[in-house]
């Protein structure tokens, strides 16, 4: 089978670092080639951007349908990864974003409901009868109990804890290092600080900080 050609949509470190998810997949079986990179702005790239990499912005994607043949999302920040993908959404439908899996991942595949565009990078660990939505990420080291949800474009950076029976909204932003204790909900574009322990609910919208969690006031 031949391998598919494959664009990451995003320039900065979450971007190469889905690329190198890309060559680890391929040291199992090669499955994908990378042609580069994709941005929404190409007069907006920043020093910490792949610029020899970036082949083009939105225009170029649709009008080079013919040199890709799957999209990966590289965007790290779940509120532009959301806008993103719906953008592209009538032109790349959910076929043309696979689930990408870093092989040392070890999840009940019987039991997972994976969307598309979801990633999974190295060392995660989910349970039984996990669900992510279309375009979660979970980044490294991260843990996922038993019924974990997350929602679209929800964003795990590494070593967090999900409990079993949480449920993450959609855009939900999870900082490194923070647990969510088990059958807890947090509301959509909810955000979670670097080292949180979450211990009750959290509304949509809210940012919640330290141990345990709290919503941060924010000073007038």
């Amino acid at each position: 089978m031949s391998r598919q050609r494959i664009v990451v949509f995003g320039a900065g470190g979450f971007a190469r670092e889905v690329r190198w998810l890309i060559d680890e997949i391929n040291r199992e079986h090669e499955a994908y080639e990378f042609v580069g990179f994709a941005v929404s702005d190409l007069s907006k790239l920043g020093e910490h951007d792949s610029r020899n990499e970036v082949v083009g912005d939105v225009g170029w994607l649709r009008e080079n349908r013919g040199r890709f043949d799957v999209l990966a999302m590289g965007i790290g920040s779940p509120g532009p990864k959301l806008r993103v993908a719906n953008a592209l959404a009538s032109d790349f439908p959910p076929g043309v974003w696979p689930t990408l899996i870093h092989p040392s991942v070890v999840l009940d595949a019987r039991s997972a409901e994976l969307g598309h565009g979801v990633v999974l990078c190295a060392g995660v660990i989910g349970t039984v009868n996990v669900r992510l939505a279309p375009f979660a990420m979970v980044n490294l080291a991260c843990t996922l109990g038993h019924e974990a949800s997350l929602g679209a474009g929800c964003v795990l950076n590494p070593t967090v804890n999900i409990s079993g029976g949480v449920t993450l909204g959609e855009g939900v932003l999870v900082g490194t290092g923070a647990q969510v204790l088990q059958y807890l909900k947090v509301g959509d574009g909810a955000t979670i600080g670097a080292g949180a322990v979450v211990t009750r609910h959290v509304a949509a919208g809210a940012t919640v900080v330290g141990v345990p969690a709290r919503p941060l006031e924010h000073k007038p």
